[in-house]
């Protein structure tokens, strides 16, 4: 089997986007059409997201192409000669508008709005939302992370436990993105710039005949950076051998960094650790605690006041543990008739209700920066800061990419204006989030209209 070719996504679509492309090209040709992308509802104990993906959605749509070896598959399933020659010429040439990476939002919002031809904006579709819903839920996992660690530093260390290379990836520039301090991922922190971390694993104790010859070994290579890993054996023993180690290091100029938890009752033994360095003079080693780490776990070892300075978090954070996927969806809110006009379209289906025209988002603020209400108008409408920026215009991205760390800016920002009671872990608050008047009474006359018999 051929080896899949990361350059080439053009058929990282659902086949049904494709069979309504294919009735699209002989039926509605030249029609044009608005969608939106927006999450539904919001997971278990989240009263925000955080919008990440939009790098990885606007790279995809500037390279839309299909090559020929695509076109030569989708003859075999059965697509027909015309629509496939048309194929081979297409490339994307709509309007997106999109919140910018990095800003909070709540459901029902459009972070993504796409105008152009019907074609073009129906077979993107998939692609949109599989980037969107990653990218935007380890987002917003993770910034719940960095809340319940209050001021101490969260490391992502999820790459052995995600799903897969791309998700791997994804997590670490989006955990970076929501306030973690760094990566594990060294390909990762490459790519994007962040901070690479890292200690020692269980195995490189265990492959030395003694724990404090291990200890000797990894601070004889690492002289100026050695975090210690203390739970091979006994926890006690293990910081009594990284301190006994250490305090031959210190005499020649080189002082430990940090010792590693990774196991067992962590506040104790971070609180027996902070002891037993501190009667040692080791006052400015740092304890480091990792194992099966999340906001909750995290939010209780911050309440017992354990002496942790930093936390490593993996599985939970990077696959999202406690909600692994989004609603997220993409709908058509708008769509040309025969003669070129656009109408507003929406649909009734029982709690699937969307929003009909070409909307914005707007942020209103009180007098201390604080968000007070969101709503949800129409694009001739300023009821407060609007948030969807123009970021493609006729296929051509005019949208200023900024590197992870600005993004990162700009996340704390937009989460320091939240006020407390919605970024609680739990029983949080809804933010309030409305239509306004122009938009309930084009749907009050598209009820009038859709539903006539």
């Amino acid at each position: 089997m051929a080896a899949f070719n990361h350059s080439n996504l053009s058929l990282l679509m659902d086949l049904y986007e494709l069979t309504m492309a294919q009735s699209y090209y002989r039926h509605r040709f030249k029609a044009q059409a608005t969608f939106d992308l927006f999450v539904r509802h919001l997971p278990a104990n989240r009263s925000y997201l955080l919008f990440a993906g939009l790098e990885d959605v606007l790279r995809y749509l500037k390279n839309l192409k299909f090559n020929q070896e695509d076109l030569d598959y989708l003859e075999r399933l059965g697509f027909g000669e015309d629509f496939l020659t048309y194929l081979g010429r297409l490339r994307f040439h709509g309007d997106v508008w999109a919140m910018p990476e990095g800003t909070v939002f709540f459901p029902g919002e459009p972070v993504i709005r796409v105008t152009g031809s019907l074609i073009e904006s129906q077979i993107i579709e998939s692609f949109l939302l599989n980037a969107v819903n990653l990218s935007t839920m380890v987002a917003t996992k993770a910034s719940r992370i960095v809340a319940a660690a209050d001021g101490r530093g969260a490391y992502d260390f999820s790459l052995r436990r995600t799903q897969g290379i791309d998700a791997a990836l994804k997590v670490a520039r989006s955990a970076f993105i929501a306030g973690f301090s760094g990566t594990s991922n060294v390909l990762a922190s490459k790519l994007y710039g962040i901070p690479a971390v890292g200690t020692m694993a269980h195995s490189f104790v265990l492959s030395f005949s003694s724990e404090a010859e291990s200890f000797r070994a990894f601070f004889e290579t690492f002289p100026n950076k050695s975090i210690l890993l203390v739970d091979t054996y006994s926890i006690q023993e293990g910081i009594k051998n990284a301190i006994r180690v250490a305090e031959e290091f210190r005499a020649k100029g080189h002082m430990l960094q940090g010792i590693r938890l990774d196991s067992g009752n962590l506040a104790q033994q971070a609180k027996m650790a902070r002891r037993m360095l501190d009667e040692n003079d080791f006052r400015e080693v740092k304890i480091f605690a990792s194992g099966d780490l999340d906001e909750y776990k995290i939010d209780k070892l911050v309440a017992s006041k354990a002496p942790i300075d930093d936390f490593g978090v993996g599985t939970r954070m990077g696959a999202s543990a406690d909600a692994p996927s989004l609603d997220v969806v993409y709908k058509i809110a708008e769509v040309t008739n025969e003669g070129g006009v656009f109408l507003p379209t929406m649909k009734f289906s029982i709690n699937k209700v969307t929003l009909p025209g070409r909307k914005q988002i707007f942020r209103r603020f009180d007098k201390r920066g604080f968000c007070i209400e969101d709503i949800i108008g129409l694009e001739h409408e300023k009821p407060g800061e609007p948030l969807l920026k123009n970021v493609m215009r006729a296929g051509e991205i005019v949208y200023n990419f900024r590197p992870p760390s600005e993004i990162k800016d700009r996340a704390a920002q937009g989460l320091s204006s939240l006020k407390k009671e919605y970024r609680l872990l739990r029983h949080g608050a809804a933010y309030p989030v409305v239509l306004s008047k122009d938009l309930n009474k084009l749907i009050r006359g598209l009820e009038r209209h859709l539903k006539k018999p």
